[in-house]
């Protein structure tokens, strides 16, 4: 993991039940961002089941130390699929969804790019998105990223890292 600077910031978006949820919320727990879409075709679900993978060879303790979260950059495709989505990977990935105004605001502030790719046929498109997995501590604060297609094993690894060196209260 490398990279510094003003990453993240405070959100308040809808999860796959429709419940308003806050980054706030996550206080006190490592928390995995990552931005993607429910219609992508390759990137996001590999890098998804890498994140359920590494939360699972943590184990459930240490586990339940990391709050998973997907939110999608594609709100007016995923809205409706996003409860099915989330459900195929880790138990405790919550999905977020929002306007697309307020998604761009909280993908501006993790500095995430993305940006619609009309296809051939009318109305069909794709997005071109970073696929960066965010590392965010527990007081909310940047710890770093990791690069699109990180095995589980290193992910593993760098989230081992970080939960040895707290100590629950």
């Amino acid at each position: 993991m490398y990279g510094r600077g003003s990453v993240g910031g405070p959100f308040t978006l809808t999860d796959q039940t429709g419940k308003p949820r806050s980054d706030s919320e996550f206080r006190g727990k490592l928390m995995i961002v990552y931005f993607g879409y429910t219609f992508c075709p390759d990137v996001c679900p590999t890098d998804l089941m890498a994140i359920t993978q590494a939360l699972d060879a943590l184990g459930p303790a240490a586990a339940a130390d990391v709050q998973p979260v997907f939110i999608t950059i594609d709100p007016e495709r995923d809205t409706k699929v996003l409860a099915d989505y989330v459900a195929a990977f880790h138990r405790s990935l919550v999905g977020l969804t929002g306007s697309p105004d307020e998604i761009r605001k909280v993908a501006n502030s993790y500095k995430a790019f993305y940006a619609k790719v009309p296809g051939e046929r009318g109305g069909e498109y794709s997005i071109d998105h970073a696929g960066v997995i965010y590392l965010m501590g527990r007081n909310g604060e940047y710890l770093g990223f990791m690069p699109p297609q990180t095995n589980p094993g290193r992910l593993t690894e760098i989230l081992r890292k970080y939960l040895a060196n707290w100590t629950r209260p």
